[in-house]
């Protein structure tokens, strides 16, 4: 028995709208620079020889629980400091942890 005509379509349109929301936002272990590669567990030393000064720094601070009763998880992410680069139509968020890279984030503007 055939497929009804309008399965095909609705297949295509579906795939290109998620294919284009998967590159809007890029989170990785890794970043191509050049023709070089970042990856987490790199030093702070070899973030600033790939991608130079950050524009900005921060460190994220997770929300408090009020009352005492809630539970509050802190991931890497929470624990580490942000290292935020503009790299042409991309934001380049490195994220450091003791030391090394923890976490990279890469979205275009």
């Amino acid at each position: 028995m055939p497929k009804p005509a309008t399965s095909l379509p609705l297949a295509l349109a579906l795939a290109c709208a998620l294919g284009l929301s998967s590159t809007a936002t890029f989170a990785s272990n890794t970043l191509r620079v050049g023709n070089q590669v970042l990856t987490t567990g790199d030093s702070v030393m070899r973030v600033v020889e790939l991608l130079g000064k950050p524009s900005r720094k921060f460190r994220r601070h997770p929300a408090t629980s009020r009352g005492g009763r809630g539970v509050r998880v802190i991931t890497d992410a929470d624990r580490g400091e942000q290292w935020q680069y503009r790299r042409g139509n991309h934001l380049t968020t490195v994220t450091i942890i003791d030391g090394t890279v923890g976490d990279i984030d890469d979205r275009r503007r």
